[in-house]
């Protein structure tokens, strides 16, 4: 029977096959997986800032895209994953409210995306998949039997990435 892991928000956790794992409520905050379509091992971070650097207090590493990425990649390779197999999927990155004047308060789904493109052609890993932008939340879910990245929105189909 499989189970479903959840990933909170700045949380990060791994996944095998049979099982899923899933992160709910993504406005900026952007959920990326990686994937191992051979060992069936898949792993999700849930990260609300783009980069660690910019904060005093940073304890969690999930938080943050540079270091939360990091931590899910070491995690995904001690559970048996092969690097050079992995590949990423993400979505998330919205716009969620309207701000007066270029505050960086208005595009930081767009810099969480952003980091997570630089972070992983940092760490040479594929980019296969993403749905991110736009002005609404997100609930996705990695099938690690399958590889399929489900994107879940109020009033709009499933997409499957």
């Amino acid at each position: 029977m499989s189970k479903v892991i959840k990933v909170g928000m700045a949380d990060l956790n791994i996944c095998k096959s049979p099982d899923t794992i899933t992160t709910i409520g993504l406005g900026s905050c952007i959920g990326l997986t990686f994937y191992d379509p051979v060992a069936k091992i898949g792993g999700m971070v849930h990260y609300m800032l783009p980069d660690s650097t910019q904060m005093n207090r940073n304890g969690n590493i999930a938080k943050y895209a540079d270091t939360g990425i990091e931590a899910l990649l070491r995690k995904v390779l001690m559970a048996g994953a092969s690097r050079n197999r992995l590949v990423a999927k993400m979505a998330g990155g919205a716009k969620m409210f309207q701000v007066s004047g270029a505050s960086n308060v208005s595009n930081i789904g767009e810099r969480n995306a952003l980091a997570a493109k630089a972070k992983l052609r940092e760490l040479r890993i594929r980019l296969i998949a993403e749905d991110t932008g736009l002005n609404y939340g997100r609930t996705v879910e990695l099938d690690c039997e399958t590889g399929d990245f489900y994107v879940k929105a109020i009033g709009k189909p499933v997409k499957i990435i």
